[in-house]
């Protein structure tokens, strides 16, 4: 009888190696774990497409490739999200180039006031920008894609259609946006979009320069009383997707394929994503009563040509440091009307 037991034990052994030969821990060693630190609130429509993202890459992986996003900020700060990835903080991280300014002086030219008619048009121009400058400055990191806002806009306490009225405004802004606040008379206060909310409602800044997406998805609109149609200087503020490059180069090549391909495709879904949420941000705020006010023909000569400094100071100050200024203002020039008429 012992002998029998012995022998369907044996047996059954022998089975378990031939059906699993692997093992359950190996097979859990063979997914990845990647962490995507992302500095939009879970809600916000951005967060969700790229959310949207890991998930496509997880299925085209076949679940080899696990990604953990981390809205709102929770892993890495809007301002320290592309350190994090670049030190492996995070493996991926989503921010703004602005939010570290003098940092990126190259990739700063998509963020000047040349009058972005939409997201879409300004998430082509950012990704084909950089695939053909491929500037030093983004060395460190893998970079996935870009994607960028609409024209951004001035969204104030009172209403503002002249620059008489804009001059000594404290005006919440990033990057280049904050020479665009000076060169039409504001005083610029530099400071993420997740604190914009409560400094408008306190009273530290008096409007924001923003695109009209931020009036619902940062829910600013229940903050401010008006936004002024200034869409003939509209600047964009592009942000990256990065990944930490050590960690890129431990993927395998067909992992890092699927990631490329997936990233290709969501450009346009960002910059979709980016010109919904601009209409739901406009019928948004109109529904709270607030209003949105034009400039006259002669007001809006006026910023446009207080704005202009800001491109020329640009090229002067980046062709300075040896880097093709000019030239890449006028592959943004160009690229705005190739994609313009494209995407309208």
């Amino acid at each position: 009888m012992k002998k029998k037991w012995l022998t369907l034990i044996t047996a059954a052994l022998l089975t378990a190696v031939i059906f699993f030969p692997t093992g359950g821990s190996e097979a859990r060693a063979a997914t990845t774990q990647l962490t995507y630190s992302v500095f939009f609130p879970p809600t916000h429509g951005q967060a969700k497409a790229g959310e949207a993202w890991a998930r496509e890459i997880e299925k085209r992986t076949h679940g080899q490739v696990k990604i953990n996003v981390l809205a709102g900020g929770t892993l890495t700060p809007a301002d320290q999200c592309f350190d994090g990835a670049l030190k492996g903080i995070s493996d991926i991280g989503m921010s703004c180039f602005a939010y570290t300014r003098g940092r990126f002086p190259i990739m700063e030219v998509l963020d000047l006031p040349m009058g972005y008619p939409n997201g879409r048009v300004a998430t082509r121009v950012a990704n084909e920008f950089f695939k053909k400058f491929m500037p030093k400055e983004l060395e460190g990191v893998k970079l996935l894609y870009i994607h960028a806002h609409g024209p951004g806009l001035l969204h104030t306490k009172q209403p503002v259609t002249t620059l008489e009225q804009l001059k000594g405004m404290k005006i919440r802004s990033t990057g280049l946006s904050a020479k665009v606040a000076e060169a039409l008379g504001a005083v610029p206060v530099a400071m993420p979009q997740p604190q914009t909310y409560e400094s408008l409602q306190k009273g530290v800044v008096e409007g924001t320069f923003a695109p009209m997406e931020t009036l619902q998805g940062w829910k600013q609109g229940e903050v401010i009383k008006s936004t002024t149609d200034c869409s003939d200087i509209g600047y964009t503020t592009a942000m990256f997707v990065v990944m930490n490059l050590k960690k890129w180069n431990t993927l395998s090549a067909d992992v890092r394929k699927v990631m490329e391909e997936v990233s290709a495709q969501w450009i346009d879904i960002h910059g979709n994503e980016w010109d919904q949420s601009d209409k739901k941000g406009r019928e948004y705020t109109l529904g709270l009563g607030n209003k949105i006010v034009p400039l006259s023909a002669e007001e809006n000569t006026r910023w446009k040509k207080a704005v202009r400094p800001i491109i020329d100071d640009y090229i002067k100050e980046v062709s300075a440091k040896g880097l093709p200024a000019e030239k890449a203002v006028k592959e943004v020039e160009n690229l705005i009307r190739q994609y313009g008429k494209a995407y309208k």
